[in-house]
């Protein structure tokens, strides 16, 4: 979680207006606001936000990563992503956050083989809770990645979704984004497979909503 500092220095539309969608082979964003959460998330902005007046370099923030690699068995096809496609996520993530000021260094990673975690986790289900309860690290200022399948229940079909920042008061432990491990960059899922899942996540994480947010009927 990063204070609202972020708006004054990070436009949405270079981080959450590039499509996620493709009509070769759909898949979405599964972060979702409600209403009540949208009040919370404006009054948590309206507590942290900064002075306009403040520097560039006052506002830049170095963010941890922890990256939690969930597989059903140790092949990459059953998510056992390598090393060096972390890397290369994260080298994605500070290409497009340069301009915000914000730094992201992976902070450690951890690979757990837990068939139900990567097959059903997804946003409510049980298998997250466990997952998340078992595995996050850090404080308010780290962001856990959770890399799973999205295979079946509530997350069958989702590219990836995050908590936002006014979330993590309520429910420490569920903070952090889950994504679908073949999305990060050199991945196998076609059309999504340069990084920017997790890009468009941490931008909920920090934070912003959908460009189409109050708006736009259309999800795109």
């Amino acid at each position: 979680m990063l204070l609202s500092f972020v708006f004054a220095a990070l436009s949405a539309s270079s981080v959450l207006a590039t499509p996620l969608l493709n009509v070769t082979a759909p898949r979405a964003c599964g972060t979702v606001i409600s209403q009540e959460k949208i009040i919370e998330a404006e009054a948590h902005f309206q507590a942290n936000k900064v002075s306009p007046n403040s520097t560039f370099g006052a506002l830049a923030a170095t963010v941890p990563i922890y990256f939690h690699v969930i597989s059903s068995g140790s092949a990459v096809s059953q998510g056992n992503i390598p090393d060096s496609q972390i890397a290369s996520q994260i080298t994605v993530m500070n290409r497009a956050y340069a301009s915000a000021g914000i730094t992201w260094t992976l902070a450690g990673t951890t690979r757990t083989t837990n068939a139900n975690w990567f097959n059903t986790a997804g946003p409510g289900a049980s298998a997250q809770t466990s997952m998340k309860s078992s595995l996050r690290q850090g404080g308010a200022n780290a962001l856990n990645v959770y890399t799973v399948g999205f295979n079946s229940g509530a997350g069958a079909g989702l590219l990836g979704y995050s908590t936002f920042p006014s979330d993590y008061s309520r429910n420490p432990t569920d903070d952090g984004v889950v994504m679908l491990f073949s999305s990060v960059p050199g991945g196998t899922t076609t059309n999504y497979n340069l990084g920017q899942t997790l890009t468009h996540e941490a931008g909920h994480w920090v934070g912003l909503y959908h460009t189409f947010q109050g708006g736009c009927s259309s999800q795109w």
